[in-house]
């Protein structure tokens, strides 16, 4: 038995890491070297809560404000490299998802920075016309500022938009912007999650675009989680 459910928007926003691309591997390879280099360890790490913000903040809480622009600037050449060197690969249906979508009808948006989303969604064979990064806002998620901006970047009214997310703050923004939640569980388990519908991953995901639109189908066997 299988459970569909049909969604209908303008645009399709994504977050990058976790949605698109599968890079945790990476980012505990880097972040761990790093936090050797620097006297951290990863208990502490993972004490401010590091996914789905900006390297920036967490760095901050971690580091002198003195040593946080070197620090920071560090981290992101370990970050592209690893990338680049073969670290990130493509999140299971991502891919077949976006290859079936207008360039003009979708969006990635991540709290990653310009030069490290860009490393990783080219490892991952993503290639994107629109991709919304700390960089170009001034607000980071649970702060709906992010969705907004790709909203208006696409030309498209915020409530004609899905968001797929992995993380409670990525959703928590995309809902204050009201726009149509998915939750993609690669990180949390789907009962933490809070969204309109919950996917183990883009593989259950197919979207038709019509004149009207984009017509987005979810298809979940029984007992997916």
């Amino acid at each position: 038995m299988t459970m569909v459910r049909k969604f209908s928007a303008d645009a399709l926003l994504f977050d990058s890491d976790e949605t698109l691309v599968s890079s945790m591997k990476s980012v505990f390879r880097c972040w761990s070297q790093w936090a050797d280099e620097h006297g951290i360890t990863v208990d502490a790490i993972k004490a401010v809560q590091p996914h789905g913000r900006p390297a920036a903040a967490i760095v901050a809480d971690l580091l002198p404000a003195d040593r946080v622009a070197s620090a920071l600037a560090q981290l992101e050449r370990a970050e592209v490299a690893d990338a680049a060197a073969g670290g990130v690969v493509p999140i299971p249906g991502s891919q077949e998802l976006l290859a079936s979508l207008p360039a003009d009808r979708w969006a990635v948006v991540t709290s990653g920075t310009r030069r490290v989303a860009d490393a990783r969604l080219a490892a991952a064979g993503v290639h994107a016309r629109h991709v919304i990064t700390v960089d170009d806002i001034t607000r980071h998620k649970p702060d709906p500022q992010p969705f907004l901006v790709a909203a208006q970047r696409l030309g498209v009214d915020p409530a004609r938009c899905i968001v797929f997310e992995d993380a409670p703050a990525g959703l928590t923004a995309a809902r204050a912007a009201g726009m149509t939640t998915v939750a993609v569980a690669t990180t949390h388990n789907a009962s933490d999650l809070d969204a309109d519908a919950v996917v183990p991953d883009l593989s259950a995901v197919t979207a038709c675009t019509t004149d009207s639109g984009v017509e987005v189908t979810i298809t979940l066997s029984e007992g997916t989680p």
